[in-house]
Parts: C-alpha cells; sequence; structure tokens
C-alpha cells in the first residue's frame, strides 16, 4: 500500500502525537514519582519502596522521549532544527535534570550515609520536576509562536532569549504540565505500594488532580481571550514540494478555536482534560485504583491531543515571520522517507507495545517496606 504525500503528512503528524503521548503517560508517571519522591517517604525503606515501584521500568519508559526526538529528526527536519536550536538553553537543561536519573536510581542506595541518600532523593525529584516543568513552559511557547525567520535559501535565525522563554503563560502551561505528571504518578504509587504510602500518594494525587483541572482551565481561557492565535489563510497544494515561505498565515484572537468551532467532537479531548482528573479522584477514593490510573492516563491524553487540535495544521508558528511558520504540510521530509517509515512503524509500533505489557505483566504487583528490607541488595 502506498499513500499519497498529503496523507502521509497527517499520518506522521498522528505518530507524533501517539509518541508524546506513550512518553507522557509511561514516563509521565515514573517523572511524577519521582518528584514526589522526598515528599512521601518518611523514612529510608518507604522511599526505597516509592523508588522501586518504578525501578523496573523507568529506563524502557524514557524510550518514548528518545524516539519521539528521533522521528521528529527523520519526519519534520525543519522543525528539529529550528526547535532544538532556538530552544537549546532549555533543552540542555532538560537534559542535565534527566542525567540525575540514572545516576540516583543506580547509586542511591549503594551507598549507606543517610546524608549521600536524602540528595540522591532530591536528585531524583528533580530528575522528575524539572523536566516536565519544562516541557510545559515549551509547549506554553509554541501556543504564543517562537521568534525566528527564514531567509530566503531557508536558513533559521532564532532570535529569542531564555528569559522571553519564561514568560507568564508559559509558566501556567509548566504548572499544567507538572501538576498533570504528579497527579499520574501519585495513581501509579496507589497500585504499586501498601499502607500509609497508599494514603499519602492518594492525597497528592488529590492535590495534584485540582492544581491540574484548575492550571488547565485557565490555560483555555487564556488561549480564547488572551493569546493570538494562528490561521492559514492561503498555502499550495498540501500534497505538493516543500515550500515554507510560499503561504499566508495570520494572527488573530481565538484563531487556535477555530479547529474546535469546524469540529464540535473536538471537544471531547480537552472535557477528558477537564474531567479526567475529578473522576479518576472519585474512582481512587473507592479503592478502584487501576481503574483511575487508566483514567488519569486518559486525562493526560486529553490535555496532550488538545494542544495538538489546537495547534493544527501548526506545528511550530513564527511570532516574528508568521509566514515562515511550519506546519505539518511543509515542514516534512520527503514522500519516499515517509513512506518507508511509515513501513516500520507499522512493523515494530505492534511488537514495543506487547512487549511492554509483557514486562508490566511480569514487573507487576505491590512493592513492600519487607520486600525491600528482605532484598536490600538486589534492590534500588
Amino acid at each position: 500500500m502506498i499513500f499519497d504525500y498529503e496523507t502521509l503528512k497527517i499520518i506522521w503528524w498522528a505518530f507524533m502525537g501517539i509518541l508524546l503521548i506513550g512518553f507522557a503517560v509511561t514516563g509521565g508517571f515514573d517523572m511524577g514519582v519521582g518528584a514526589l519522591l522526598p515528599f512521601l517517604g518518611r523514612t529510608d525503606e518507604e522511599r526505597r519502596v516509592v523508588i522501586n515501584a518504578v525501578g523496573p521500568t523507568w529506563e524502557g519508559n524514557q524510550t518514548w522521549l528518545i524516539t519521539a526526538a528521533g522521528a521528529s529528526f527523520a519526519a519534520w527536519p525543519l522543525v528539529y532544527a529550528t526547535a532544538f536550536s532556538g530552544f537549546y538553553t532549555v533543552i540542555v537543561l532538560t537534559l542535565f535534570a534527566l542525567f540525575l536519573r540514572p545516576v540516583g536510581f543506580d547509586y542511591r542506595s549503594k551507598v549507606e550515609d543517610p546524608r549521600w541518600r536524602i540528595a540522591w532523593d532530591w536528585g531524583l525529584a528533580v530528575g522528575g520536576a524539572v523536566p516536565a516543568f519544562i516541557f510545559g513552559v515549551t509547549f506554553g511557547n509554541l501556543l504564543q509562536g517562537a521568534p525566528f525567520h527564514f531567509d530566503e535559501v531557508l536558513r533559521v535565525t532564532y532570535t529569542g532569549s531564555f528569559g522571553a522563554l519564561l514568560n507568564p503563560f508559559a509558566l501556567l502551561a509548566g504548572v499544567v504540565s507538572l501538576a498533570m505528571v504528579v497527579m499520574h504518578g501519585g495513581f501509579y504509587l496507589q497500585i504499586r505500594t501498601e499502607g500509609l504510602l497508599v494514603l499519602r500518594a492518594e492525597k497528592a494525587a488529590q492535590v495534584a488532580a485540582f492544581v491540574l483541572v484548575a492550571a488547565f482551565a485557565l490555560c483555555g481561557l487564556w488561549v480564547a481571550l488572551g493569546i493570538e492565535g494562528y490561521r492559514l489563510i492561503s498555502m499550495p497544494d498540501p500534497g505538493g514540494i516543500i515550500a515554507p515561505l510560499a503561504k499566508t498565515v495570520e494572527r488573530a484572537p481565538g484563531a487556535w478555536l477555530d479547529n474546535y468551532s469546524r469540529f464540535e467532537w473536538l471537544w471531547l479531548a480537552p472535557a477528558f482534560g477537564l474531567i479526567g482528573p475529578l473522576v479518576a479522584n472519585a474512582l481512587a477514593q473507592r479503592g478502584l485504583f487501576n481503574l483511575a490510573f487508566w483514567t488519569s492516563a486518559a486525562a493526560v491524553s486529553g490535555v496532550i491531543i488538545t494542544a495538538g487540535l489546537s495547534m493544527f495544521p501548526f506545528i511550530l508558528p513564527s511570532s516574528s515571520q508568521p509566514n515562515a511558520s511550519l506546519t505539518v504540510w511543509d515542514a516534512v521530509s520527503s514522500h519516499a522517507t515517509l513512506q518507508i517509515m511509515f513501513w516500520v512503524v507499522v512493523v515494530f509500533l505492534p511488537i514495543v507495545l506487547a512487549y511492554t505489557r509483557w514486562v508490566y505483566r511480569v514487573l507487576g504487583g505491590k512493592v513492600s517496606v519487607k520486600t525491600v528490607v528482605e532484598n536490600k541488595d538486589q534492590m534500588y
């Protein structure tokens, strides 16, 4: 089966969304667990329980992020080149925070000194909270547009600064992202732990869920009333050659809501983002921890899908040269590249998902203080 170029562009937009959701749902809960670590574990044994709740699977979860970065390079080379140069400072900051995770997991319990272990507990918390916050800040800036432009040979120039990225709306989007992963991590810990840790995780997830709903709703109002969105006025044939500057784009208040006005069923995505956390809380309070976790996963997916649907077909809008904004239609690789990558995904993604399901089934179950004490030399 050979798809036409226009169809493949949309398929790869959907694939990238799946990769981001995969990372948010899997890597999100272990980052949330890391962020909660110093606050939920009152003793060294309890903190080791929290760590080992995600210990067997956290490395595999990170591959979703690596795959998304690699796929963006292969499928959207202009987006990769522009974003990774323009947001270089925050990307490096994220990487340095992520560096704390493997070292913290592997070496935290190797030394008996309480000061060493507490230091790495906070290192794991930073490694979970900071990237989650920065991811949200990045999406907040995407919705406002990044200050970049192309010359006649498509050389990109980014004119922004690190300080400009930390604007009020972007910081609020960072709160949404951080609350989202903390909530998700709290629900996961209710499945994997016992006793007082379950109660503390339930309380943390409840607080994070309310923060998420409030911040997400405020972001929605801000997007509708206080931010200029981007609207594609004209462009060449979407199935034709790649010509990023051969289109007309306008900025207008409320433009990010155009797709929802055109297709009302799209409102299901923000509805999941707003209602899902509250439903998950109600389920957790009734002891339905597994169902609460999957409802939380649906809420996380709803938040991410909302951002993607709002911006479609834009991927990386330009605030300084709107016509240079990168879209699904003009930021992609060649037809042949997308076609080959499509079949790679069709073959390997089901294998990855099946293997992931098997791993979680085999390595699932409760982690208790007793288990950690009895296997202190074999566990994190």
